[in-house]
């Protein structure tokens, strides 16, 4: 029986057998959350403040313990006079949740603190923090945002989703307790704005970043000691 989707005369189609080939298939091989990798760039001029004491990229994915892949919804207009006694919602807008989290093991050098804090410390421009007279002016975006990645794959690589957020930046960094209790990892929190994402899905692709697959430091700019962008890597 042929069944036409979203057609006026759709038919349900009738109940078939499953053999134990088709659920090995299906509900018997589920995606796992514990595979997973993300991929932080930051802009050209906060990688000049990094330089020295910057985890490099590869560090700063390995490290990344948790994240959550990207929530998003439609706003509907509610209509009640088309139809007598007949209410529909139609879509005006596609929304985006705006902040994502992502959860960093600490390294025993904070390098992992210290590369958000330097970041957060770009985009408001912060100088001379400790004087009386404090002040600040706040970076241009296009200056400390970038494009921020996570890549959803399985045990196999083969299927791959990857999630690129647009403009992204960190926003806010969470608190992290410490204590004379027992021991345990320290992790820090770092909660990221971004305008919307895109999703692509790949299939036998490597998944060592989204830039080149080869080496994820090709294609990113090559800065000068003057913190002027000289060209990309290739």
């Amino acid at each position: 029986m042929s069944v036409v989707i979203g057609g006026s005369t759709t038919n349900t189609p009738k109940p078939h057998k499953k053999v134990l080939s088709d659920l090995k298939a299906s509900i018997l091989n589920p995606a796992l959350t514990s595979h997973f990798q993300c991929w932080f760039f930051p802009p050209p001029r906060v990688r000049v403040l990094l330089r020295g004491d910057e985890a490099d990229d590869r560090f700063t994915s390995l490290s990344c313990a948790e994240a959550a892949l990207p929530a998003t919804s439609l706003a509907t207009h509610e209509m009640t006079s088309d139809h007598t006694g007949v209410t529909e919602r139609h879509v005006y807008r596609r929304q985006y949740n705006p902040t994502s989290s992502f959860t960093f093991y600490v390294d025993h050098d904070y390098e992992i603190i210290t590369t958000f804090e330097k970041w957060i410390g770009f985009i408001v421009n912060q100088q001379n923090s400790s004087a009386d007279n404090y002040s600040y002016r706040v970076n241009f975006p296009k200056e400390y945002q970038t494009s921020i990645y996570i890549k959803k794959f399985e045990r196999d690589y083969n299927r791959i989703l990857e999630y690129k957020f647009l403009k992204a930046y960190p926003i806010s960094i969470d608190s992290m307790p410490v204590s004379y209790n027992a021991s345990d990892l320290l992790r820090c929190t770092v909660n990221f704005n971004f305008s919307r994402y895109l999703v692509s899905p790949k299939i036998n692709t490597p998944t060592m970043g989204p830039i080149n697959d080869g080496n994820p430091t090709i294609g990113l700019p090559v800065i000068n000691d003057d913190g002027l962008v000289v060209t990309t890597s290739q």
